[in-house]
């Protein structure tokens, strides 16, 4: 061993986000019925902004605001079972209420899930510079490219495209991407010039001229280049083709798995991918962020308690009507008793295993019933219970066993689960010297901060958009735009 290699390893700064939803309870079905729970404000705006107020005090990095296009329909074959117990239903659009969070707040970012299969490139790239230019540069776009059969429906298609031809296309879609909002405007083009009256040079403007299996974009962008360019980019893919697609585009990727062993091979399979095929540094560059949701006491009793209270909350049918969702999988043909892993089902058999195998209880049955109890209560991320120093012990288990950069937190009671992780989690962090005291860059870009890297406000030079920048100073001849 080198003296290199014999050093203890330097701790990581976390990156910490909150993850939520613009719906009641998110990852926790049934606990709007909490009587402590503000989640079903979800519709107000001075929810979002006290929420982003807080959290920017605290000194989170971002907000992470997940989203979906329809609803939970597979579970009994019916939308009922999501209606009624208000599991993801309803949903507002996430990216509308940023700015108002932004004008609140100065230096907290802003992760926004929007799909690529069902909106235009142009439109969607138009609305992402916008939100930039209003946020002042802390927006970040969460790439995803949907998985629900009912979106598909109400969208204008019969199903949804295949899973490999999703990725083809969320592919090109990043490619007009990059086109539009990197390469259609030199940075200097708006010259605001009263003397001659220009307010923006025609020669620094110019169209993209895409053609391609997809989309058909002559351009040029419809809005002046943003503060950032291009938004961080985030992702949350896992299959062969979302770690392609991660290993080209990421600056973060989103994993959830009850187990840090679960997702240890796929993270640094995505980072070796990157560095081998894109030249990327992807163990510096790609930042992994896990989800986790944290029940946090004084004492450990106290947290014990409170997660009882809170298990008598969660709803059986909303978590099965999740399950549905994420699999395919209707488990309602399944009695009460039957044992999942002994079911003809090889989709059935092989996801229950998973679970049974990572599950931090040991269950001697797997029922329908008991896949319920395991998702109700932070979906498929793992619970933390006990007391800050205990919960910190756990968030260092992963880093160091899967090495992950950081953590979504999502809530149990909206907004106390999150006050918790303020008073209770972050100074035994701090303590530990895991996270910050202040913002890398106060009242900088969503980039800035979450690299650590004042002025780092467009794409690294690594990242596959970079090669699309049309400078300042550079002529068009000289740039031109990367097929």
């Amino acid at each position: 061993m080198t003296a290199e290699e014999s050093q203890p390893k330097a701790k990581k700064s976390l990156i910490i986000n909150a993850f939520v939803m613009m719906c009641s309870g998110h990852q926790a079905p049934g606990l709007w019925k909490h009587p402590d729970d503000q989640s079903h404000r979800f519709n107000e705006i001075d929810h979002w902004v006290d929420l982003a107020k807080l959290l920017e005090d605290a000194k989170f990095h971002g907000i992470f605001i997940a989203d979906v296009l329809g609803g939970y329909d597979v579970y009994k074959k019916s939308l009922d079972p999501a209606v009624a117990t208000g599991t993801q239903w309803p949903v507002n659009e996430p990216l509308a209420v940023v700015p108002a969070m932004a004008a609140a707040t100065r230096s907290i970012g802003f992760g926004v899930t929007v799909s690529t299969t069902y909106e235009q490139p142009y439109h969607l790239a138009r609305r992402l510079a916008t939100v930039d230019h209003l946020t002042k540069g802390r927006l970040g776009w969460n790439v995803v490219t949907s998985y629900l059969d009912s979106a598909a429906r109400n969208l204008g298609r019969k199903e949804q495209l295949a899973h490999d031809d999703r990725y083809a296309q969320a592919e090109e879609y990043m490619t007009v991407i990059y086109k539009l909002l990197q390469s259609s405007w030199r940075d200097d083009a708006v010259q605001l010039d009263r003397s001659s009256k220009i307010y923006t040079s025609p020669q620094l403007v110019r169209e993209i001229n895409h053609t391609g299996k997809f989309f058909n974009v002559p351009g040029p962008s419809i809005t002046q280049p943003s503060p950032q360019r291009t938004p961080l980019i985030l992702q949350a893919g896992t299959s062969k083709s979302g770690k392609q697609f991660a290993a080209q585009h990421a600056e973060a990727i989103f994993v959830s798995a009850h187990s840090p062993s679960v997702v240890k091979s796929n993270i640094a399979e995505v980072r070796q991918l990157a560095k081998e095929k894109f030249g990327r540094d992807g163990a510096a560059n790609i930042k992994v962020l896990a989800l986790v949701t944290a029940v946090l006491g004084k004492t450990e009793d106290e947290a014990r308690a409170k997660w009882e209270e809170y298990k008598s909350y969660a709803s059986t049918e909303g978590a099965l009507a999740l399950f549905g969702g994420w699999t395919g999988v209707d488990l309602d043909k399944y009695g009460d008793e039957e044992e999942l892993r002994e079911v003809e089902s090889n989709a059935v058999r092989s996801t229950v295993q998973a679970y049974a195998r990572f599950s931090p209880k040991n269950f001697s049955k797997w029922t329908k019933h008991t896949v319920a109890e395991h998702i109700s209560i932070g979906g498929n991320g793992p619970v933390l219970i006990g007391t800050p120093e205990q919960v910190a012990d756990g968030l260092e288990a992963w880093v160091e066993e899967a090495d992950v950069d950081g953590f979504n937190f999502t809530y149990t009671v909206f907004p106390q689960s999150f006050k918790d992780i303020i008073d209770l989690l972050l100074p035994e962090l701090r303590k530990r010297g895991l996270f910050w005291d202040d913002y890398a860059a106060p009242g900088g870009t969503y980039r800035e901060n979450f690299y650590g890297k004042p002025g780092q406000k467009y794409p690294l030079d690594e990242h596959a958009a970079a090669k699309y920048h049309w400078k300042a100073g550079v002529p068009a001849e000289e740039a031109p735009i990367p097929e």
